[in-house]
């Protein structure tokens, strides 16, 4: 949960750097509220008309996740020294999703110019820096 906390408390946060867990509990929160308001939305039947997928509630659901999604994928990304802008390459079907596959399942890299490692800190040796829990520090938990 402080994984989900933090990416929502970092709503539009584009800048810093997101570990792996944080980045795939994050989607996986999102696909578990994404898949809870389908289903609400058959049982409602708010549901559109003769689409097999979406309603309402996913719609307003798909909303209110889109832009923390979309930030936690930055910050992913320049989690592996990338720009952001890296993630205008999942336009491509299929080679760009299989890299942003691929780059979002890489690990962290050293201190960098997005920050320090969020393993290691900032002198880049395991222990000489733990690394604060999730939802600690500057934007509060």
């Amino acid at each position: 949960m402080t994984a989900v906390r933090t990416c929502l408390s970092k709503y539009v946060d584009f800048s810093g750097r997101a570990r792996r867990s944080e980045y795939w509990y994050f989607a996986l929160f999102s696909f578990l509220v994404s898949l809870a308001a389908s289903i609400i939305d058959a049982v409602l039947g708010t549901d559109y008309d003769g689409a097999t997928t979406g309603g309402l509630i996913q719609t307003v659901v798909g909303l209110a996740f889109f832009l923390p999604s979309l930030a936690v994928a930055v910050r992913r990304l320049h989690d592996t020294d990338r720009s952001g802008w890296w993630i205008l390459i999942g336009l491509i079907p299929i080679i760009g999703w299989i890299l942003l596959l691929v780059w979002f399942c890489t690990d962290s890299k050293a201190d960098n110019q997005y920050g320090p490692n969020p393993k290691t800190g900032p002198t880049g040796h395991p222990g000489d820096y733990p690394p604060p829990a999730y939802g600690s520090g500057q934007y509060g938990g």
